[in-house]
């Protein structure tokens, strides 16, 4: 892939990113333990998640992440929002680095076996917190703030996600949900992988935050 194309990849992730942030920034602590489209985490899960992908993520892109302890799941920092915070900052740096695009990047989640070239591995970084960024978003009561442009390039992204990835132990993605062919592009691609559209936060906290990893 060329300079350019990364290039590209790696605007689109930094947009998706920051989108995220931003809606981590409207967290307060109060909203910590809402429930989220992600199967039975809350949100302190969510962000927890977030900032171990972010830092398995920025080490992969320092051609350190072969290393299985950087992904594994371990219980919230004791500022969740802080947390993922520092570790957006950690991956949007990694990524930045100019000599990110001759690192082959080693994700143990999708495969010990395969490397993946920067781009590529950016692109899933990209789909990830592009879903993610309005499965935070809608456990407080929002969207996430992703131009058209992004969206649009996030679409055939998530169509390449193979049908029989889904619903296996440990898979990200669940079987597609239900959708309008007219619905919005956002909600079609958060129905393409497994989230409904029409997914609204609980009335209630769903309790004391969890630590174990569930279906994302």
């Amino acid at each position: 892939m060329s300079a350019e194309q990364l290039n590209r990849v790696r605007a689109l992730d930094r947009a998706a990113v920051l989108a995220a942030a931003e809606v981590g920034c409207r967290v307060r602590p109060a909203d910590l333990v809402r429930a989220t489209p992600c199967g039975d985490w809350t949100v302190a899960d969510l962000l927890n998640h977030l900032s171990i992908q972010h830092r398995g993520f920025a080490a992969a892109a320092r051609g350190e992440g072969g290393d299985l302890a950087i992904w594994a799941p371990r219980p919230p920092a004791a500022d969740p929002v802080a947390d993922f915070l520092a570790a957006t900052a950690e991956v949007l740096t990694a990524f930045a680095a100019d000599e990110v695009e001759t690192v082959p990047f080693q994700l143990p989640e999708i495969s010990t076996a395969l490397e993946f070239p920067a781009a590529q591995a950016m692109s899933f970084h990209f789909i990830d917190y592009v879903v993610h960024s309005w499965d935070l978003a809608r456990s407080i009561g929002t969207r996430p703030d992703l131009d058209q442009s992004v969206l649009e390039a996030a679409w055939p992204v998530a169509q390449q996600v193979p049908d029989e990835a889904r619903g296996r132990p440990g898979s990200p993605f669940a079987a597609k949900a239900a959708v309008a062919p007219a619905a919005p592009l956002l909600d079609r691609i958060v129905a393409h992988l497994g989230r409904s559209p029409d997914w609204t936060p609980a009335t209630e906290p769903v309790g004391a935050a969890a630590t174990g990893r569930r279906q994302r």
